[in-house]
């Protein structure tokens, strides 16, 4: 495999990455110019805050093309187009020969929730001590445990075991929530999402855990539960406030989560009119906050 690496500035970036796709690439990344330098731009705020800028002011892209002869081809041809002025082509070398499923995997490393809950991708053989595993491998959809949100929701759900319930996982990603509360005793678990590629996650997901989820878009939730769970971000979660707390049952468990330390407040304002909430845990600069009705 041979990558072919070129710079170019912020608004010829799109336009040579789609020539670069049709020129059969078989990837393209975009790399700041910049980084590691006192030019280094930040692109990414935190969750729900703008990107500072659409681009970077200088970009190397990097394509992968399957022998050297496409590669040298590719760049001879970007050359000769009016679009390509302004940009360069700075090499085009060999990449080494890797085992990148190996090396992905590697990256991912048994999650503990409690000393006797964990979540364990297939590759790895379940800690010593651990009831309960829950398998879940990196996919499309978010939720694998890593992230704190995650984390937190799942530990609350395992202290707080929802044995003989009916639950709501509203946003469920890859459905790691849902699958943790049906595993501890949930006596039906209703899954939904508004991205059709997160409900088939999420149907894979509790195939290989062997629990039975309730799976759809948000219509399939119906009713009242003694404990919903919302993971997902403050903006929609401060929209959905009435929605959410319509289906929580009288003295039933509303938790939410993907809320960063600084929108505590708001959040708690958003849902004061129908209940009220308390932090119950935080970890790294997110909250889980949990209310209950009355």
């Amino acid at each position: 495999m041979f990558e072919l690496r070129l710079q170019c500035p912020q608004t010829q970036v799109e336009l040579i990455s789609d020539a670069l796709i049709a020129l059969d690439a078989l990837s393209v990344s975009v790399e700041d110019a910049d980084a590691h330098t006192d030019q280094e731009q930040a692109l990414f705020g935190e969750p729900n805050m703008p990107a500072p800028a659409a681009g970077w002011l200088r970009s190397h892209l990097i394509a992968l093309f399957p022998d050297e002869a496409q590669a040298a081809d590719a760049a001879k041809l970007l050359a000769l187009q009016a679009f390509f002025e302004d940009c360069a082509l700075l090499s085009i070398h060999a990449v080494p020969d890797q085992d990148w499923v190996r090396l992905t995997q590697s990256q991912f490393e048994p999650v503990p929730i409690t000393p006797s809950f964990w979540v364990v991708p297939s590759w790895h053989e379940p800690p010593t001590g651990a009831q309960w595993v829950l398998r879940l491998d990196p996919g499309l959809a978010f939720g694998t445990g890593t992230h704190p949100t995650t984390r937190m929701c799942l530990r609350w759900i395992a202290e707080h075991p929802p044995s003989g319930q009916r639950v709501l996982d509203y946003g469920c990603g890859s459905g790691i929530l849902a699958i943790g509360a049906a595993m501890l005793g949930a006596a039906s678990v209703d899954a939904v999402d508004i991205d059709p590629d997160a409900v088939t996650a999420a149907h894979a997901n509790a195939l290989a855990n062997h629990v039975q989820l309730n799976l759809g878009m948000p219509e399939v939730a119906t009713g009242v539960y003694p404990l919903v769970v919302a993971n997902i971000l403050a903006a929609p979660l401060k929209v959905l406030a009435p929605l959410l707390c319509s289906h929580v049952a009288r003295d039933g468990s509303l938790l939410l989560a993907g809320i960063l330390e600084r929108q505590t407040e708001e959040i708690k304002a958003a849902y004061q009119p129908y209940v009220n909430l308390e932090v119950a845990d935080s970890q790294e600069g997110w909250v889980l906050m949990r209310g209950q009705a009355v």
